[in-house]
């Protein structure tokens, strides 16, 4: 059943990403040519600096959703009432609280903004600022879908808003030019979205409309507030770590530089969030399975989402390294490229950040939150005072380089350290061994790619994919060399078998090849 949940939510996840994925190239496109890199600048900056005041809206989002999977697996309805009812009013005071810091924000904003010739700054920056607050209203329902598996239904109604959403936005921008309206849409459809969303999580719970008769225990409680001030500390560390890039870029460099490297921001983020919903929403199934199993059942599994795990980011780590450069040349032309120094360190911060996903999945749904507590702030510290001497001398490059450097001081030892000491009761070695060892094949895989598709030339979108196809089957077949006798790939090659045996085509042959090879090995025996 928890198979059967993930692959649907996956399903619908990448369906939605795909979907997503092209409409935002498109709008990327129309957006550049109507409006220029200095607008992209202020979205992108605009965005770092917001996401800097929903710090605490993760904090308590995870615990609370920690806290909900226990009483969800034992249909234990009066404790779930009790904390839907305190993460209602915990988002409601942080949308409050959001609102209020935004505005407070405001007359600082030309500390960040080196230099711009847009109009309307502060006027852009409320609509920013309502986009971010209004949705906390009722953000909260969706998470209950998450914790049932039923994430999927979140997926298709933000699908079907993206693109409507999208649609209008790419007219307004051809048609108009106008980025204020642009914003206005943008936030009106996402406030109507989350109100669809609440709604239809009432009509399948219509429970949760009940009034409280119970209230939560003190362990509960005090579980809640350990964990949500230990959330918070490592939020405001992560955003330190991974959300400042865009602010330094425009106080060091200019906000021209945010627009350049808010493209290469987007192809990889596109490629962690297609990623995301391949992991995320595997995510609530082992908050399942760490709430039942044992610990051999969850580190079995844990290699196999490993071994995944390693698999996709690598694969489009080696495939964001050898493409995207070519792929901007034709997309929106080579004055939009930044050096190849700052690409590798990017890609290299897509692994080494990709590579803990599943071990802070395993940590998070295990509810490892107060051990590890000051770990982002001391990253913080740590990437911004690289980052502060870098910028000096190599530039955006010094700048990312922080994050890289940082991520290994601190997250790349205590983070396994904790989940293999905690929930595994296994020792740390092994982790390190299959890290490097995975890590040598993947750098052994790109070195032949990068050798092989030279062959094709890349100035034409046709020698694009080419590459693209060459690169994706050859890296796919050194891997499958490698791992086909694990006993996490023929896992995950059961799985495999198990969707294709449901296409009605695949299962006709399936059967047809199986009786086969029955009736000829019955045959031989005669």
């Amino acid at each position: 059943m928890r198979i059967k949940s993930s692959l649907l939510n996956i399903s619908a996840g990448l369906g939605n990403q795909i979907i997503i994925t092209a409409l935002s190239f498109i709008s990327r496109t129309v957006f550049i040519h109507s409006l220029g890199v200095e607008y992209l600048g202020i979205n992108g900056l605009f965005t770092s600096i917001l996401s800097m005041l929903t710090l605490a809206e993760a904090g308590i989002g995870s615990s609370i959703i920690y806290n909900l999977y226990k009483p969800v697996a034992d249909n234990d309805r009066p404790k779930i009432l009790a904390l839907m009812q305190l993460y209602k009013k915990a988002y409601q005071i942080i949308a409050g609280v959001v609102l209020l810091l935004g505005l407070g924000l405001m007359p600082f904003l030309h500390l960040f903004i080196k230099e711009t010739n847009v109009e309307n700054i502060s006027f852009i920056y409320v609509l920013f600022l309502i986009n971010t607050a209004a949705p906390y209203l009722f953000v909260y329902k969706n998470s209950f879908l998450n914790v049932n598996q039923k994430n999927y239904i979140v997926t298709i109604v933000f699908s079907i808003s993206a693109i409507i959403s999208t649609c209008m936005k790419i007219a307004i921008l051809y048609f108009t030019e106008n980025y204020i309206l642009y914003l206005i849409v943008e936030s009106i459809l996402s406030i109507i979205t989350s109100i669809i969303v609440a709604y239809i999580v009432d009509k399948m719970y219509p429970f949760l409309k009940e009034k409280i008769k119970s209230k939560l225990d003190h362990e509960t409680k005090a579980s809640f507030i350990k964990n949500m001030k230990a959330i918070v500390l490592q939020n405001v560390g992560n955003y330190f770590i991974f959300g400042v890039d865009s602010i330094l870029i425009s106080s060091f460099i200019s906000i021209a530089a945010v627009g350049l490297y808010s493209n290469y921001k987007m192809l990889i983020d596109i490629c962690r969030t297609f990623l995301n919903q391949v992991f995320s929403n595997m995510y609530h199934s082992l908050g399942n399975l760490v709430a039942k199993e044992s610990a051999e059942a969850i580190y079995r599994i844990f290699k196999v989402t490993y071994l995944l795990n390693f698999w996709l980011y690598s694969l489009l780590s080696i495939m964001l390294y050898l493409l995207v450069e070519p792929f901007i040349d034709i997309w929106i032309g080579s004055e939009y490229k930044m050096t190849k120094i700052v690409l590798l360190v990017l890609v290299i911060a897509f692994y080494e950040r990709g590579m803990r996903n599943s071990l802070s999945a395993v940590k998070t749904t295990a509810g490892i939150f107060h051990e590890d507590r000051f770990s982002p702030l001391f990253q913080a510290v740590i990437n911004l005072g690289i980052s502060l001497v870098f910028v000096k001398f190599w530039g955006i490059a010094g700048i990312f380089a922080g994050s890289v450097l940082s991520a290994l001081a601190i997250p790349f030892w205590y983070t396994p350290m904790l989940v293999y000491k905690k929930v595994f009761n296994q020792p740390i070695r092994r982790y390190y061994s299959s890290y490097v060892y995975y890590t040598c094949i993947g750098v052994i895989s790109c070195l032949i790619s990068s050798r092989v598709i030279i062959i094709v030339p890349s100035n034409t979108i046709i020698g694009l994919i080419i590459q693209s196809f060459i690169c994706f089957v050859l890296v796919n077949i050194i891997y499958i060399v490698f791992f086909h006798r694990t006993a996490e790939f023929k896992y995950l090659y059961g799985v495999v078998l198990a969707l294709l045996h449901k296409v009605p085509h695949f299962s006709n042959v399936y059967h047809k090849t199986f009786k086969r090879k029955r009736h000829m090995e019955v045959g031989g025996t005669k």
